[in-house]
């Protein structure tokens, strides 16, 4: 059959180098840190002043509130200071000496995903609201996540709503909670689950908080402080597990535009990557929106779960099981015969559907299809989570064939029984060619999610790697076209 007219909307998403936010500057070398912080010392409260008048001239109209950044980095470094009573301004002037602008998109604007907004009040009769993320890219390919906001008329006519200049990274919230059963499950399959482990958590309820494991762990190394090298990786097993279970919050008043993940924990450092968002509503008809991303530390990965109710505040957790082992994993929007989906791949090759009766718990994953025409001969993934359509589940792909060529292919799986594939296109839907080739990374089309709107496929995807755009298809073409 004909593959479906693929109909662009002239919309672009273009990296931008003016968008920047204040990270640490702090060396790990604690007698450099020791020397800025003394000659920031040496410097009269006058002269304090003038350099604090100077960086705001400066800098001011770049970031939301610069001064809270200097504040948070001075707290970063405050342990260096032998004498702690420092004048407010001084400590502002030492958190400047120890921050730095990054641009968070210098390099790419890619990989988007769509989902309808949490607020879909005051629009024309048929119209979307939605929110677009983004994974933007900068200094040292170093990702993090964006977003942008916009309408869909019921014609299919989109339009982006305007994007601030600033960027803002969000608040760490200082205490953050966890839930034990997710946490020693974590431990037992990281091979850290022991005496000393069990009796950390003996002590803590069933919810506890950051303080209170901090606490447990304190009396639990103070008895045990001359036991051998296990007790010290399993500290330090504990407190990676902690540092990469986290909450994060945005002010009301920071737009959707300026707000931006960047990575908090250690297993993240070098990378929030592919986020794939999905609005989720369970069988009581409560909705909240999740994604799936890889944490990347520049060696190893690690799938993890983001959860917000509003995308203004965000809970991030680990992922558990033997089944999370692999990039591009994507949830499906509900329960499917009471349990939880995901599309995953286990082998960096073929398509496998996963169930579970808890969200953070994957196991058993089953194959659902490997790569079986010569455009995607390398490996097969997918594109974003499974749309619903009355037809099935619209399932988009993503196909990599010969030199390392990515396209984008959709195929239908039954409602009742995703295992069971109804129908796919033979050919891609969408070909890197043209301008669309070429970029950071060459011929490479790629989506982290769509959504079906009035009768539309609307379909964010990349374009090589360094900016994004919007198409849209028509869904019954779409729906014929899958043999």
């Amino acid at each position: 059959m004909t593959t479906p007219a693929v109909h662009p909307t002239g919309v672009s998403f273009r990296p931008d180098s003016r968008r920047v936010i204040v990270r640490p500057f702090i060396s790990s070398d604690a007698t450099r840190v020791a020397h800025i912080i003394d000659r920031a010392l040496s410097l009269s409260e006058a002269e304090v002043e003038e350099q604090l008048h100077l960086l705001r001239a400066d800098f001011s109209r770049r970031h939301l509130d610069l001064e809270a950044c200097w504040r948070r980095h001075f707290a970063m470094v405050r342990g260096h200071l032998h004498d702690q009573s420092l004048s407010p301004r001084r400590q502002l002037y030492v958190g400047a000496l120890f921050s730095g602008e990054y641009a968070l998109e210098s390099a790419a604007l890619f990989n988007p995903s769509i989902v309808p907004h949490p607020d879909q009040s005051h629009l024309a009769a048929g119209a979307l609201r939605f929110v677009l993320s983004l994974r933007a890219t900068g200094e040292g390919h170093i990702s993090s996540i964006e977003f942008r906001s916009g309408v869909i008329s019921a014609d299919g006519a989109i339009t982006v709503d305007a994007v601030s200049p600033l960027a803002v990274v969000p608040e760490v919230r200082e205490n953050p909670t966890y839930r034990q059963a997710i946490f020693r499950h974590k431990l037992r399959e990281m091979g850290f689950e022991n005496a000393w482990s069990r009796r950390i958590l003996e002590e803590l309820a069933d919810d506890f908080t950051h303080e209170d494991l901090t606490r447990s762990m304190q009396q639990e190394f103070g008895e045990d402080e001359h036991q051998h090298h296990e007790l010290a990786r399993t500290r330090e097993c504990v407190n990676w597990l902690a540092s990469s279970n986290y909450e994060v919050h945005f002010p009301p008043e920071v737009a959707l535009s300026q707000r931006v993940i960047f990575p908090v924990s250690p297993n993240e450092s070098n990378g929030i990557e592919d986020a794939r968002f999905v609005r989720f509503v369970e069988d009581d008809g409560t909705a909240g929106y999740y994604a799936t991303y890889t944490a990347y530390n520049g060696r190893a990965i690690l799938p993890q779960l983001i959860e917000t109710p509003d995308f203004r505040n965000f809970h991030v957790r680990t992922l558990n099981g033997g089944a999370v082992q692999n990039k591009g994993m994507a949830l499906f929007p509900r329960r499917v015969g009471g349990q939880f989906a995901m599309v995953s791949r286990q082998d960096d090759e073929c398509l496998f559907l996963m169930r579970s009766d808890n969200l953070h718990f994957w196991n058993d994953p089953q194959p659902l299809m490997p790569p079986r025409e010569p455009w995607e001969f390398v490996k097969i993934g997918n594109c974003g989570s499974p749309i619903e359509t009355p037809a099935g589940w619209l399932l988009l792909t993503h196909g990599v064939g010969p030199m390392r060529r990515y396209c984008l292919g959709a195929m239908l799986l039954d409602l009742e029984d995703p295992a069971r594939i109804l129908g796919r296109l033979t050919q891609p839907l969408l070909e890197p060619t043209g301008e669309a080739r070429e970029g950071y990374v060459p011929n490479v089309v790629y989506s982290c999610g769509a959504l079906v709107h009035a009768g539309r496929l609307i379909l964010p995807y990349a374009v090589s790697d360094t900016s994004s755009t919007i198409a849209t298809i028509d869904l019954a073409e779409l729906l014929a076209a899958m043999r």
